[in-house]
């Protein structure tokens, strides 16, 4: 699961700080509102870190409920704290956004959390999933510039000037949402590549000889398709690890449809023809059975069974090789998140 969570702010730099819930001045309640969006926004981070850098679903839960607490704080305090000069419209549009925010963690990504389940059954339904990633991130924007919005206009209505810097949390957040992009996107042009030899591995699994004829072609194509859009698409960073080990996992399906299926398909249209003969053998009482179709028979058990054992070594050796490659390609993945996202000690 490949999530990221969007918080795009410029970090607000001030001339002044006030700790109290009453305000002297227009700049010291703005102070107290940004205070707490900067806590949310520190929160935000920590659930980018634990997806980027944990493998432990538990950490990814924890961290996010622990953003959804820091929302709650929020709430709280800025409904308790007075407006200035009893002006109340500024807080009620910051709180209508982290109500937003909060229904957005509660709803959206819970929402998400449920796709993430039924994912891998399908390619729609994995780019439905990463869909609804994007759109979700995309709302929490949309929700972050709307604050951005007010902000601003609530300084211009009190002649506040605002001095905009960009911290070092605000650049390594942007950079975190462009490394998640490159990987989502990597991994959806795997995905329909790794779907398809999904559906030939069944097809084999059921012994269903049209199906598996059906989707050789189907993974062959695939592959192609694939190899092109990951050569289109420009490199992070100048790092082809995933690149690389994705490219390796499709010539290893690549080199089972041209080469490894069919030896496996021959065997099973071998077996279907060796199912024909006994059963018409088996219908045949032993009085009448002619010393050709014994021989017949005998032959076909003899090739069939020095076949299975040709064929069980190929599966054996395919998975092999093929389960080396997809470990490979999540060690990709692990190392290129883990260099790229940056670390931030908050």
């Amino acid at each position: 699961m490949f999530r990221k969570i969007l918080f795009l702010i410029p970090f607000l730099i001030f001339a002044s700080e006030c700790n109290a819930q009453k305000f002297r001045t227009a700049l010291d309640y703005m102070n107290f509102i940004s205070r707490q969006q900067v806590l949310i926004v520190k929160s935000s981070w920590r659930y980018t870190q634990a997806i980027a850098h944990s493998k432990d679903d538990r950490t990814i839960d924890k961290k996010r409920a622990i953003l959804i607490r820091s929302i709650d704080r929020a709430i709280m305090k800025i409904t308790k704290a007075q407006g200035f000069e009893g002006d109340t419209e500024y807080k009620e549009k910051v709180l209508r956004n982290l109500e937003i925010n909060k229904s957005l963690l509660l709803e959206d990504y819970a929402e998400i959390i449920d796709m993430q389940a039924v994912a891998e059954q399908s390619y729609d339904a994995m780019e439905a999933y990463i869909l609804a990633q994007e759109l979700a991130d995309q709302k929490m924007a949309e929700a972050q510039q709307e604050y951005e919005e007010n902000f601003y206009a609530y300084a211009k209505k009190h002649d506040i000037e605002v001095f905009e810097g960009q911290s070092e949390l605000g650049e390594k957040m942007e950079i975190s949402n462009k490394v998640f992009d490159y990987h989502n996107d990597l991994y959806l042009i795997f995905f329909k590549v790794h779907f398809n030899e999904g559906n030939l591995l069944d097809a084999i699994k059921e012994k269903d000889i049209s199906a598996i004829r059906q989707n050789i072609n189907a993974l062959k194509m695939a592959v192609q398709e694939g190899l092109k859009e990951v050569d289109k698409k420009p490199l992070y960073k100048k790092d082809d690890r995933i690149a690389e080990a994705t490219k390796e996992v499709f010539q290893i399906h690549l080199d089972e449809a041209n080469n490894k299926i069919p030896q496996i398909l021959d065997y099973l249209v071998l077996q279907e023809d060796f199912e024909k003969i006994q059963a018409a053998i088996e219908k045949t009482p032993e009085s009448d059975r002619t010393k050709e179709q014994i021989d017949s028979y005998n032959e076909k058990v003899d090739v069939l069974n020095e076949k299975r054992e040709l064929i069980n070594k190929l599966i054996d050796k395919l998975f092999k090789e093929r389960n080396k490659k997809l470990e490979r390609l999540d060690k990709a993945n692990a190392k290129f998140l883990d260099k790229h996202v940056p670390k931030y000690s908050i």
